[in-house]
């Protein structure tokens, strides 16, 4: 396998803050052309995703692996779970929530994880993937390593292939943005899985457009949050933005309250607001991510009861109108985006949704699984 493109240099952050999942309300370049972006011949094919250009492939890649959990769901979505050998971090992915799809399961402790006080090159030497689902200019400016470690494993493991798109606020990420669905598609194109990608698409708009034929004509506006500490004393602020992970909130169409006052991004600058803050703001609703299998019981116990007794904050009106809610997890792809919409309407719109299904977990079961 080979790839062409250039790369953007950098540098810049290294680590994450919080649970590195904020937005901002930058715009995409529509502008770049991807003129034959799947193209075959014979059993060889290439596919084009920015930033890495074309990636050629001789053969469909067997063992793979991405860093965030947006596109190992979209992997398992495609029905490529047995090849996946290692995850960023383990708790970031929401594999409990296949255990309601028949047939669908990843057990995470069988995952190599790939982040241990940092991410060598040696342990994609040991992996020895076909293939890395990583943007690398986000290797190079998140985990510190230099363009000629990127196109080290490029030679002499597996190419890279991906875009950073849970976010859109890094400075250096000064090209194409796909939507969820866009990298989707490139990924199943990689994976030769389009009958999958189309069934999915198809499910989706369904699914959404029934969710959204109930929504209010003035939503809430939310204030998304991840807690520094739990019980909570002050938050990280992320801003709903265009990435991947507020892809449930932008299709429930809520307004983004700390967007309104100016709030900063704590993917920017590390920053957190307190208490006192958010009743300056008083959001219609909190919403609060956390990562990992989330019970209600455990966010009731550990974050509303927490607020409805605190002298500040039971002052909000969010938690006086019983209006904080579980935001999700960071890293979404099409499987987790369904259930994270599904808990987000219910959340926020409980007379009009209560504890229905707003998916089919058979049909979607039976898209990974091949059953079309």
């Amino acid at each position: 396998m080979k790839y062409g493109g250039a790369l953007v240099g950098g540098g810049l952050l290294a680590g994450c803050t919080g649970d590195g999942g904020g937005e901002s309300n930058s715009t995409p370049n529509d502008t770049e052309s991807e003129t034959g972006t799947t193209t075959e011949t014979d059993s060889s094919y290439s596919v084009t995703m920015e930033p890495v250009g074309t990636v050629e492939f001789e053969d469909v890649p067997e063992t793979w692996f991405p860093y965030t959990a947006d596109y190992a769901d979209m992997g398992v979505a495609l029905g490529q779970a047995d090849g996946l050998l290692a995850i960023g971090v383990r708790a970031r992915f929401g594999t409990h929530l296949y255990e309601v799809l028949p047939g669908v399961s990843v057990n995470k402790d069988d995952l190599t994880e790939l982040y241990e006080d940092g991410t060598g090159k040696e342990i994609f030497y040991e992996l020895d993937a076909d293939l890395h689902v990583i943007d690398p200019n986000f290797v190079v400016n998140r985990l510190e390593w230099s363009q000629d470690d990127v196109e080290e494993i490029t030679e002499n493991v597996g190419p890279f292939f991906g875009n950073t798109g849970f976010t859109r606020v890094y400075d250096w990420h000064d090209y194409r943005y796909y939507s969820l669905y866009e990298a989707f598609e490139k990924l199943a194109d990689v994976f030769q899985e389009r009958e999958r990608y189309e069934a999915f698409t198809q499910y989706h708009d369904e699914v959404l457009a029934d969710v959204q034929s109930h929504l209010p004509e003035e939503p809430p506006d939310v204030a998304l949050l991840y807690p520094a500490g739990v019980p909570p004393e002050s938050f990280y602020p992320y801003l709903v933005g265009d990435g991947t992970a507020s892809k449930h909130w932008n299709d429930l169409q809520v307004g983004d309250a700390l967007a309104k006052h100016g709030v900063t991004d704590a993917q920017v600058d590390g920053g957190t607001i307190d208490f006192e803050t958010l009743l300056e703001i008083d959001p219609d609703a909190l919403a609060v991510r956390l990562q990992g299998e989330i019970t209600q019981e455990y966010f009731q116990r550990e974050i509303v009861s927490h607020l409805q007794e605190h002298d500040v904050a039971s002052e909000l009106q969010a938690v006086q109108n019983d209006r904080v809610i579980y935001g999700g997890l960071t890293y979404q792809g099409p499987i987790i985006h369904l259930f994270q919409l599904e808990r987000a309407a219910r959340g926020l719109y409980p007379e009009t949704f209560g504890d229905e299904q707003l998916f089919d977990r058979q049909r979607v079961a039976d898209i990974v699984n091949g059953d079309l």
